[in-house]
């Protein structure tokens, strides 16, 4: 079994009835969740007049090849009512393949760990919520150690439900 990481964001809508289909269809389609982080509501990264989003980590294992996951999740994406119209566009869901294994992958559509993943707090707040240990198989540094050394200055903070 891979240990896979995917990172949930949404902005549209009712955002947390989304990251819980999200993760409905993901138990279905593609693994039962192990591991989920707190929900965290960030500012939007890379389009300032966006709404804020509610993001969150999940880890599964599967046999699924990295492929086949990025297939069912970009169906998921479609099913929730994803519209890719503009990059860093408002999205009723989103969800990125973070980890795969400590697989290096470099594929057209598919870049695993995700390229900017390192540099962004709304997705290492969560991430080292779950597993702060885990070495980043190309910075070699472990998740706490990317968190502690970030520049983003993006206001992302944890929410109770």
């Amino acid at each position: 079994m891979i240990d896979v990481y995917l990172l949930l964001g949404s902005n549209l809508g009712d955002r947390k009835k989304f990251l819980d289909e999200a993760i409905s269809h993901i138990e279905t389609d593609i693994a039962p969740v192990i591991k989920i982080s707190p929900i965290y509501e960030t500012q939007s990264w890379g389009k300032s007049d966006a709404p804020d989003y509610l993001n969150q980590v999940i880890y599964i294992q599967t046999n699924l090849s990295a492929q086949e996951i990025l297939q069912k999740i970009l169906n998921i994406e479609l099913i929730l009512g994803r519209r890719r119209e503009e990059k860093w566009g408002s999205r009723t869901i989103d969800i990125d393949i973070l980890f795969y294994g400590d697989d290096i992958i470099n594929e057209p559509g598919l870049q695993i760990p995700h390229l900017e993943l390192h540099k962004r707090r709304f997705t290492l707040e969560p991430l080292a919520d779950i597993v702060p240990d885990l070495v980043h198989p190309v910075k070699n540094k472990t998740i706490l150690q990317l968190k502690n050394e970030l520049k983003d200055d993006l206001i992302v903070k944890k929410l109770y439900f």
